[in-house]
């Protein structure tokens, strides 16, 4: 393959963690009715023992759900399936983002729309949706220090900037999106990066502190160029990746 850019290069992809296991089982369970709207889900020791796996997993995943809109948790009594909103005419078909052209096109788009709803999440936010964000923050620290994959707090700092805005079409677009749209969960990227450990992850939580610290102020300008800067970081990390890849490939 030349480096011309006129071939696409093919993500190697990776096989689903435990926990992408047992929520895509659920969440599959969910859009179909297995679980209807306002049905209790199986217990953590229950999901544990039928798909033999630990506590940990379990906790994850119901996360991740929760994340993604379609159950919430009530503390000391279980988790409830939540009402789905009506299809809308955007349609976000992760099944085609397969190279890394296609992911670097999705940074894209993000960079437009989420540049703007950081700014506008700096003139709307409220002081418990700051606190939220510098709790999703702190999150990503501890996953890291743990060996996690920080993917989930990622997510949740991201959605809590577009619920900031204070206009649900962001946050109904960024749900949409969802977390396959975070470079790596798409791809192995250690595969890839030249930076020791999880350095690059450390950078990126820092980008995401300057970003907080900008909404935190009710500063919408430096919202907005922080914002800009980071997702134009994670575009240029994988530019690097897929040049790399091709090296790879050629050698």
């Amino acid at each position: 393959m030349n480096k011309s850019g006129n071939n696409p290069v093919p993500i190697r992809k990776r096989a689903p963690s435990l926990v992408e296991t047992v929520m895509n089982d659920l969440a599959d369970k969910i859009r179909t009715g297995a679980y209807p709207t306002g049905a209790k889900l199986p217990t953590e020791p229950e999901v544990m023992a039928e798909h033999n796996v630990s506590r940990t997993v379990v906790r994850e995943t119901m996360s991740r759900l929760q994340a993604a809109g379609l159950v919430e948790t009530r503390h000391g009594i279980g988790t409830f399936v939540l009402a789905q909103p009506a299809p809308s005419s955007f349609r976000m078909d992760h099944a085609t983002v397969i190279t890394i052209r296609e992911l670097l096109a999705m940074l894209e788009l993000r960079i437009s729309v989420e540049t703007e709803a950081a700014g506008l999440a700096a003139a709307r936010r409220t002081d418990e949706q700051v606190q939220l964000m510098r709790l999703a923050l702190r999150e990503f620290d501890e996953e890291l220090k743990t060996g996690g994959s920080s993917v989930e707090p990622d997510f949740k700092f991201h959605l809590l900037i577009a619920q900031a805005t204070g206009n649900h079409y962001f946050e109904n677009f960024y749900r949409q999106l969802g977390t396959t749209t975070i470079p790596r969960t798409r791809l192995d990227t250690s595969l890839f990066s030249s930076a020791p450990g999880q350095s690059y992850l450390r950078r990126s939580n820092e980008e995401h502190a300057n970003i907080l610290e900008a909404i935190a102020r009710r500063d919408p300008e430096n919202a907005r160029a922080g914002m800009r800067l980071h997702l134009s970081n994670s575009r240029e990390r994988l530019r690097l990746a897929s040049e790399e890849a091709e090296s790879h490939k050629e050698s």
